[in-house]
């Protein structure tokens, strides 16, 4: 059932998931599916996370918040975890441009391809190329491997930064990848990717959430919104259950959907954790945050065909930390045309996406943030009217969200896009062994980010719930 914000719920359960991003989503699916009695809370007004939308000029303009394009295991892992109907509504995204001072590229973001692209582009050898798909196939999650990023790039494509270019900037915009992350993170996302190219939900991300809050009530999930965890329950060692507003509700288990600093330091308490895990959640580096700018075309206004995703930059050389400058001149434009959101005919929007640091957002005065908010607005704009003329004159509605923005909405520390480094991602799964009952399924570690990642990570930890359950 659907609980009012002001319902009190006196129910017991097997498992109460906390926050309902994609991870959190898809657990709470698969566990009802399985006869497991389960409430989802969820402190936002609407499902999604991340994963979400809003609307603008009463309803006139709708905004998609994260970036669209996932690989084509998302209709896998939504045909078997949720309906066939959802895995239907996925379309491949036919053109995805790269734009910048070393080359100007149209793909459609498949592995042939992107070898072709490298072979007759940039002039590489067919023994080269092949090699570095067949490393990148070869890498396991398993493996205990130091390579960097850079070192990996450095191995096949020495000095070739605009190779470097190529096919690192997409995925730092998919999950703020950077050259000094490990390789592996970077490996399992473009090998994701690289299988059959970038797919969108056709429809918007408003009516896949729908959809998927339509099966959960189908499939006996309660849900309640306006509901924010102020404490997962401890007793002797094991989880009893989450307070919301000072009610107390009863749960053998409870997975977390929320960010890792947020679950075990304020929503548990360090007093449950033993001090080397601690110590080592401290050590956990956070990923990088976004900026995004929303552009509504006008009613009855259209805009010419330029590609779903438009990666564009002034910069003359790729660089991973001057993407998270202040001053960048790269961004991701995603254009939503008329047939990406059908039940709306005719209407147009364009959303910037931009890598960016917390630390350089936090401390501004009110005056000097609205003037970096007009200036990344204006970057967005000048950018597209070079891939648009006069498409200024067709917009009216602008706004823009900074990390701030996202801090706000999400309650994600320092306002991370992307959740956690790879580091993370062995908190999150052990921290059933400090609590019992007690798992977590967020954005962790870069494979884990991104919509097919946090989909398939809720149905692993979902696993693990469900064991404990069973004993």
């Amino acid at each position: 059932m659907l609980y009012k914000s002001k319902d009190v719920i006196t129910k017991e359960y097997d498992v109460v998931v906390v926050g309902s991003g994609l991870a959190g989503l898809t657990a709470a699916n698969k566990m009802a599916k399985n006869g497991r009695k389960v409430l989802l809370l969820e402190s936002h007004n609407k499902l999604g996370g991340f994963a979400t939308w809003f609307k603008r000029a009463k309803g006139d303009h709708i905004f998609d918040v994260s970036l669209h394009g996932f690989p084509v295991g998302m209709i896998k892992t939504c045909r078997k975890y949720w309906s066939k109907e959802i895995a239907d509504r996925i379309v491949q995204v036919k053109k995805v441009r790269l734009i910048n001072p070393q080359f100007n590229i149209e793909t459609d973001f498949t592995k042939t391809d992107y070898i072709r692209i490298l072979i007759e582009h940039f002039g590489l050898t067919q023994e080269v190329v092949h090699g570095f798909f067949k490393a990148l196939e070869e890498m396991n999650f398993y493996d205990n491997t130091q390579m960097s990023n850079g070192e990996l790039f450095e191995k096949f494509f020495p000095g070739r930064n605009d190779v470097v270019r190529f096919l690192l900037e997409p995925i730092v915009y998919a999950n703020g990848s950077t050259l000094e992350d490990p390789a592996i993170t970077y490996g399992i996302v473009f090998s994701n990717f690289m299988n059959k190219g970038v797919y969108i939900f056709r429809g918007g991300t408003d009516e896949l959430i729908s959809m998927m809050k339509d099966e959960l009530l189908q499939n006996g999930v309660d849900i309640k919104m306006h509901s924010l965890v102020e404490k997962i329950d401890v007793e002797n060692g094991a989880v009893t259950g989450v307070s919301v507003k000072g009610q107390k509700i009863k749960a053998r288990a409870v997975l977390s959907n929320a960010n890792l600093y947020n679950t075990i330091f304020n929503m548990v308490g360090a007093e449950h954790f033993d001090q080397d895990f601690t110590d080592q959640m401290k050590k956990v580096r956070l990923n990088t945050s976004s900026c995004q700018v929303f552009m509504g075309i006008k009613e009855g206004e259209s805009i010419p065909d330029i590609g779903e995703l438009v990666f564009c930059s002034d910069d003359e050389k790729f660089n991973t930390d001057l993407i998270l400058s202040p001053k960048v001149g790269s961004q991701t434009f995603s254009v939503y045309y008329p047939d990406i959101r059908p039940q709306r005919p005719e209407r147009y929007a364009v959303v910037s996406s931009s890598n960016a640091r917390y630390e350089d957002w936090k401390n501004l005065s009110e005056e000097e943030y609205k003037r970096q908010k007009e200036y990344v607005i204006e970057r967005a704009l000048s950018a597209l009217e070079k891939l648009i003329p006069g498409v200024r004159d067709k917009i009216d509605y602008i706004d823009c969200s900074t990390p701030l923005t996202v801090e706000k909405y999400t309650h994600h520390r320092f306002g991370a896009s992307f959740g956690t480094k790879f580091e993370g991602l062995e908190i999150s799964q052990n921290m059933h062994k400090q609590v019992a009952g007690l798992f977590h399924s967020g954005s962790v570690g870069i494979i884990m980010s991104g919509w097919l990642g946090a989909a398939n990570y809720g149905v692993i930890q979902s696993h693990e719930v469900e064991t404990f359950l069973s004993k």
